[in-house]
């Protein structure tokens, strides 16, 4: 009786595991059309219907997995704030800062991590921006990507701050501030001077050692 149930089990997971993998090619092949379609014809001008017919799926499917256009605006954002390789940009620079104790090091890996990320996200961060201009759940989505940029730096500029890594007179605010400028991800600006309009002061921020 045992070994009848056995290759029932065997059969499910791999039946399951033929359909989790058929899912991610579908997603990513609705991910790949609609970013080559929306940068190239622009926000307003595609549709989804155009986006379904390139990745050879149906209009309901894409509802069904991102709601439309701002979800896959999102989902196109989040691949190229992944960086390239299997581990995730983000994923690295804690493991960076979990394993590095000289703050110099940790801001150059920060560096180049921004370097690799930027070229993949700066273009549909550019078309977010115009597209929040008149599209109101692009304007959130801008707004959401934005809050979660900043929550970001304010807390790699925290674990600067703890470890004692900031200079006299500079706190994590201003620290988070520096860093948001540095890099040029902002879906505000992909060269925004500051978070609030202040002054960036660079110079301030050099690492204690």
């Amino acid at each position: 009786m045992d070994h009848q149930r056995v290759p029932v089990k065997t059969r499910r997971r791999y039946t399951s595991s033929r359909r989790d993998e058929q899912a991610r090619q579908t997603r990513a092949a609705i991910v790949d059309a609609a970013q080559l379609l929306l940068l190239r014809d622009g926000f307003a001008v595609t549709t989804v219907a155009a986006i379904a017919a390139a990745a050879e799926v149906s209009v309901e499917t894409i509802y069904k997995t991102f709601g439309g256009k701002p979800g896959m605006v999102r989902a196109i954002c989040e691949r190229g704030l992944a960086g390239e390789g299997p581990i995730p940009a983000e994923t690295r620079s804690d493991e960076l800062q979990s394993r590095e104790i000289d703050p110099r090091v940790i801001i150059r890996g920060w560096g180049r991590l921004a370097t690799e990320v930027s070229p993949l996200v700066a273009p549909i961060l550019l078309l977010l921006r115009a597209a929040a201009a008149t599209d109101p759940d692009m304007r959130r989505l801008q707004s959401e990507l934005d809050d979660r940029r900043l929550t970001r730096m304010l807390s790699n500029a925290g674990a600067l701050a703890a470890a004692g890594h900031l200079r006299d007179g500079v706190d994590v605010d201003h620290a988070a501030e520096v860093m948001w400028t540095s890099a040029p991800l902002s879906s505000t600006s992909c060269s925004s001077s500051s978070v609030d309009g202040r002054s960036s002061g660079t110079a301030r921020f050099s690492p204690t050692r």
